[in-house]
């Protein structure tokens, strides 16, 4: 089962990365053009995928091999030190669930943005914009690529 959850998990991080493609795509195109109920059903796409990752992501950290259990099994981690000074374990252990939670808070405050019908839509546009960069930034900064973490790869759990 835990295999099947993280192919998922790699699967949805490509449809992210498409949506936000085409969320910024749409806020910088349209920079000045009222926001739409297309704009608004791209911005609940991408939100909707995110929290479904989010949730994978989540069993996978509490319940996987790696996230929490460096936390709690004192026999192969004696110690947060040893976690926090072992790059690989500490990516795991706090890098890449942080960074995503966070990302996932952006992302949800840019429905509250996208459902505001009392903002300009030059300014709307702008600061979803900005929030869409900031959220993809975070995400491919935290997303463990096979050039950064060993044994990553470009497709978990199926291996590819």
């Amino acid at each position: 089962m835990y295999q099947g959850i993280l192919a998922v998990h790699s699967l949805l991080r490509w449809v992210i990365l498409f949506l936000f493609i085409i969320n910024i795509a749409n806020s910088l195109v349209e920079a000045d053009m009222p926001y739409t109920k297309k704009d608004k059903s791209w911005n609940l796409r991408l939100l909707i995928v995110v929290h479904l990752n989010l949730l994978t992501g989540l069993y996978q950290y509490f319940f996987g091999p790696k996230g929490f259990i460096y936390f709690t099994d004192k026999v192969n981690y004696p110690d947060i030190g040893y976690v926090m000074k072992t790059p690989e374990l500490r990516f795991w252990a706090v890098e890449h669930i942080l960074g995503m939670i966070i990302a996932v808070v952006i992302i949800t405050l840019t429905r509250r943005i996208a459902k505001n019908d009392n903002l300009e839509p030059g300014p709307k546009n702008k600061k979803l914009a900005i929030m869409y960069t900031v959220a993809l930034v975070i995400i491919l900064a935290c997303i463990p690529w096979p050039f950064r973490i060993s044994g990553a790869e470009w497709f978990r759990g199926v291996g590819l």
